[in-house]
C-alpha cells in the first residue's frame, strides 16, 4: 500500500502521506473525516486545501455531498462543533482541547467547543458491560469479579470523551468510582492520530505564517491524549499531586485502588461532596465562600510556582467541596486539621501541566520586567520563551506593543497585579506577531485564569488579587533573593571552572583534527526549496514543450513526405503510411499538451 501511494500521490505532498496507507483502515477512516466535514458545509475548504486529494480519487471516491440549506445557516462554529462530535472521541478531546487554546483558534470557537465539555453520549449498558468484565479478568490478584464488588452500576454516571466514570461498591462496602475507557477507544485514537498528523503537515506546508505549528500542535496533542489514555499514568499523577500537598489538611485528594485497577480501569474513591458548578444551589455560608476561594487559589498557585506540575483544567466541575469532618477511612490523614470549616477536592487528573525551574524564572523575570518598566528584560523573555533569532527583538512593530504592554501595568504593584491578566495579555500580544507560544504555558495561564474566575463567580467580594500576592512575591524572591543570586554566582564560578578544566583537552583535540584533516567546514542553504521546485517545474514544462514542438515538427515532414513522393503517380497523391503516421504524431502532441496543461494546473 505504501509502494502504491508514493507511486500515484503527487511528489508536492507532505512525505508522511505514506501512512494513510498503513492499514486500509486509515484509508476508509480519512474517507469518513472528509465526508462528514463536507456534510456539515466545509466542502469549499476540503476543495481549497485539495485534501480530497490526500484518498488519491479525489471527490467522487470521497463522496463529499452538498448541505442542505438549514445546514449553510448555521454559525460555522456550531457546524464545526457537531462535526467533532460526530466524528467520535479524538475529535471531541481534540476539540475540547482546543477549547482551552483560544491562542489557536477564533474565541467563538473556543467558546463553541467548551460545550463539550459536559455533552458527551455515554457507551450504551450492553456495551459497556463485558468491557468491565474482561478488565476484571485483568486485575491483579486473580480475584472474580463478584469477589471484587458488591455491585456495578452499569449506566454511566459521567461520560467523557475517552473514559467514562460509573458507581460501584468494593465487597467491604465502600463505594468507589470506576473510571473506564470506551471500548475500542484505543485503536480509534491511534488512526485518527496519523491522519491528523497527515494533514497537519500538509496544512503547515501551505500556510507557513500562521503564527503556530500544526504539526508541533498535533504533536502536542498526541501526547496529551496519549496521556489520558494511561490510567496508570493518571493514577501516578495523583499520588504526585497529594503527595506534594501531604501537609495542606484543607485539600483532599482522591484515594486509589490499584489492587481493583487495570491500564484501562481505574478504581478509586467515590467523593462525597457538592460540585463546585453547583454551588448555587448549596447552602454555603460567606465564610465558606471565602474559604473556598482562598483554598482552590492556594492550590493553583503552589502548583503552577511552586510544585511546578499543575492541574491544568481546574473548572468548577472538576472540584468537589466537602464539609463537615473526614471520613473514619482517612482521619489519620486530615485530623490534624485546625478549620473544620471545608475541603476542596480536586478530580480528573487526565490533563496535567509542567513547569520547569528555567520557564518560572522566565515568568518572574516578566512580572519584573513589567512592574520595573523594563522592555528589554521583557524582550527577553519574548525571545527565549518562543525561540526565534535575538534579531527579532528589534522589529519595531514588536517594541511598541510590548512597550505599550508594559505602560498598562507601569503605575501598577504586586498589591494589585492581577496575574492571569497580565500573562492572557502579554501572550496575546505575542500570537499577534505570529510568535509560538508554549502549550504548558498556555495550559499555566488556563488554570490560573479559570481559578481567578471561580474566584469572581464564587465570592465576588474576595481580594484575590491581596491574597495570591505572597505567591508572586515568592516567585519574585526564588528569582532575585539573596539564596537565588548566590546559587547563580556559584554556578557561573563553577561553569568558567569546569570550562578552564576542559579547554586544554578541548584544544588538543582541535589541533588533532586539523592535523589529520577531520576538520570540515559544511555549508547549509535555508529557503532555497521553493526555487528548486520551481526550476524543476520549468524544466518539465520545457521537457515537454520540446517533445510536443518535436511530435509536431516531425509530424508535418512525415505528411509533406508523403505528398512529394506521390506527386509524380499516375493516379495522383494518395494518403499512405507516412501521411497517417504524421496525424497520430501531431495528434498525440495535442493530446499531450492538453494533458500537460491540466495536470499543470492541477499540481499547481
Amino acid at each position: 500500500m505504501d509502494s502504491l501511494l508514493r507511486s500515484v500521490v503527487p511528489s508536492n505532498l507532505p512525505s508522511n502521506i505514506a501512512n494513510l496507507g498503513r492499514t486500509i483502515r486509515n484509508i476508509r477512516r480519512a474517507k469518513e473525516i472528509l465526508a462528514v466535514l463536507a456534510s456539515f458545509g466545509f466542502s469549499e475548504a476540503i476543495e481549497d486545501l485539495q485534501l480530497d486529494r490526500l484518498v488519491l480519487s479525489g471527490r467522487r471516491m470521497v463522496g463529499l455531498s452538498k448541505p442542505d440549506a438549514t445546514v449553510s445557516r448555521t454559525p460555522t462554529a456550531v457546524r464545526l462543533r457537531e462535526a467533532m462530535e460526530q466524528l467520535g472521541p479524538t475529535f471531541v478531546k481534540l476539540a475540547q482541547v482546543l477549547s482551552t487554546r483560544p491562542d489557536l483558534i477564533p474565541p467563538e470557537w473556543a467558546q463553541e467547543f467548551s460545550n463539550l465539555q459536559s455533552r458527551v453520549r455515554p457507551v450504551p449498558e450492553e456495551e459497556i458491560r463485558p468491557h468491565i468484565e474482561s478488565q476484571a479478568q485483568r486485575m491483579p490478584g486473580g480475584l472474580s469479579l463478584e469477589q471484587r464488588f458488591a455491585s456495578i452500576e452499569y449506566a454511566a454516571m459521567a461520560a467523557g470523551s475517552i473514559a467514562q466514570a460509573h458507581a460501584a461498591i468494593l465487597a467491604d462496602g465502600t463505594p468507589v468510582v470506576l473510571k473506564v475507557l470506551r471500548p475500542g477507544v484505543e485503536r480509534t485514537i491511534e488512526a485518527d492520530l496519523e491522519i491528523m498528523a497527515t494533514l497537519a503537515e500538509f496544512i503547515e506546508d501551505r500556510y507557513a505564517d500562521l503564527g503556530y505549528s500544526p504539526v508541533q500542535v498535533v504533536d502536542q496533542f498526541r501526547r496529551q491524549v496519549r496521556r489520558e489514555v494511561d490510567l496508570e499514568l493518571e493514577r501516578r499523577s495523583m499520588a504526585r499531586m497529594a503527595a506534594a500537598f501531604e501537609a495542606d489538611q484543607r485539600v483532599h485528594f482522591p484515594r486509589v485502588y490499584p489492587q481493583h485497577s487495570t491500564p484501562e480501569l481505574l478504581c478509586m474513591e467515590r467523593i462525597v461532596g457538592t460540585l463546585l458548578s453547583d454551588f448555587e444551589e448549596a447552602d454555603f455560608t460567606d465564610h465558606q465562600r471565602r474559604q473556598i476561594v482562598a483554598i482552590g487559589s492556594d492550590v493553583v498557585f503552589k502548583q503552577c510556582f511552586e510544585v511546578g506540575f499543575f492541574h491544568a483544567d481546574p473548572h468548577p466541575g472538576n472540584i468537589f467541596v466537602l464539609k463537615g469532618e473526614p471520613d473514619a477511612k482517612h482521619a489519620n490523614a486530615i485530623s490534624r486539621r485546625q478549620d473544620a470549616g471545608v475541603r476542596l477536592c480536586f478530580i480528573d487528573y487526565g490533563m496535567t501541566g509542567n513547569i520547569d525551574p528555567r520557564t518560572a524564572e522566565l515568568l518572574a523575570d516578566l512580572v519584573q520586567g513589567t512592574i520595573s518598566g523594563d522592555l528589554d528584560r521583557v524582550l527577553d523573555v519574548v525571545i527565549e520563551l518562543t525561540g526565534v533569532s535575538p534579531m527579532k527583538a528589534r522589529d519595531r512593530a514588536l517594541r511598541a506593543d510590548a512597550w505599550e504592554f508594559i505602560s498598562r501595568f507601569q503605575s501598577a504593584s504586586l498589591a494589585d497585579l492581577k496575574m492571569g491578566a497580565l500573562l492572557s495579555e502579554f501572550f496575546a500580544k505575542i500570537r499577534k506577531h505570529k510568535l509560538r507560544v508554549p502549550a504548558d504555558i498556555v495550559y499555566l495561564i488556563k488554570a490560573i485564569t479559570t481559578i481567578e474566575g471561580v474566584g469572581e463567580m464564587v465570592c465576588p467580594s474576595f481580594d484575590l488579587v491581596e491574597h495570591v500576592r505572597p505567591h508572586v512575591e515568592g516567585l519574585l524572591r526564588r528569582r532575585y533573593g539573596f539564596r537565588a543570586a548566590r546559587r547563580r554566582v556559584q554556578g557561573a564560578v563553577l561553569g568558567y571552572a569546569e570550562l578552564a578544566e576542559r579547554a586544554p583537552r578541548e584544544v588538543a583535540g582541535l589541533l588533532h583534527m586539523l592535523r589529520s584533516e577531520e576538520l570540515g567546514v559544511q555549508l547549509k542553504h535555508h529557503g532555497l526549496q521553493e526555487v528548486t521546485n520551481e526550476l524543476e517545474r520549468a524544466s518539465r514544462n520545457i521537457s515537454y514543450a520540446l517533445v510536443i514542438a518535436a511530435l509536431l515538427v516531425g509530424g508535418a515532414i512525415l505528411m509533406l513526405a508523403e505528398r512529394v513522393s506521390t506527386r509524380g503517380a499516375a493516379e495522383g497523391p494518395t494518403d499512405g503510411f507516412l501521411f497517417w503516421a504524421g496525424v497520430v504524431a501531431i495528434v498525440f502532441a495535442g493530446a499531450l499538451g492538453v494533458v500537460r496543461i491540466l495536470t499543470g494546473k492541477r499540481l499547481g
